[in-house]
């Protein structure tokens, strides 16, 4: 997998993509210091902290942010509203969600837009991972040091140092203080 450099990018300095690089980046993204993007990515609006790693296939929308020393795996979509805090580990094609009901239309039959809907907040607490394939519902916190099995829809908060796996995710047993990481 190749990977691109970037240090101390800022929104006025982001990447400029070109078409043998297959990387999106827009101008309004704010990359922190030795951040590696993999090819075949769209970033817009967002931030991304010092030392993270976004794999190939993935997309982070506006008004969502990566904290530090954190990993995306390729064939994930972080969307809007989403916060993930330092040290996250984020597996293979996960999924977050920012709306409990969406809707493509209005009342009145009109294409929805922006104005039509608020976006619903996603926290993923310093340290926690989740496994590939999973979905995490909007309006959820994970908490810090969490683990999220792979497959799991996590569809209510998530403890401090719990480990949840299913679907939908249920706790399974926490982890001890000598597991922890941070």
């Amino acid at each position: 997998m190749t990977s691109m450099e970037s240090t101390n990018q800022k929104s006025s300095d982001a990447l400029v993509p070109t078409a043998d690089n297959y990387v999106c980046v827009a101008p309004d993204v704010r990359l922190g210091a030795n951040v590696r993007l993999s090819k075949f990515i769209n970033l817009y609006g967002c931030e991304i902290g010092d030392n993270t790693k976004v794999g190939a296939f993935v997309e982070i929308q506006k008004n969502a942010r990566i904290g530090k020393n954190c990993k995306i795996s390729s064939h994930t979509f972080i969307c809007e509203g989403v916060d993930i805090e330092n040290g996250v580990f984020i597996g293979h094609s996960v999924t977050f969600i920012n709306d409990s009901y969406p809707r493509a239309v209005t009342t009145e039959g009109e294409l929805q837009t922006e104005q039509d809907w608020a976006v619903e907040r996603t926290v993923v607490r310093k340290g926690a991972s989740i496994g590939s394939g999973s979905t995490i519902l909007s309006n959820i916190v994970i908490g810090e040091n969490a683990i999220v099995g792979a497959g799991s829809v996590v569809t209510k908060d998530v403890p401090a140092n719990a480990i949840v796996a299913g679907n939908p995710a249920k706790v399974f047993r926490y982890i001890t203080e000598e597991q922890r990481i941070a």
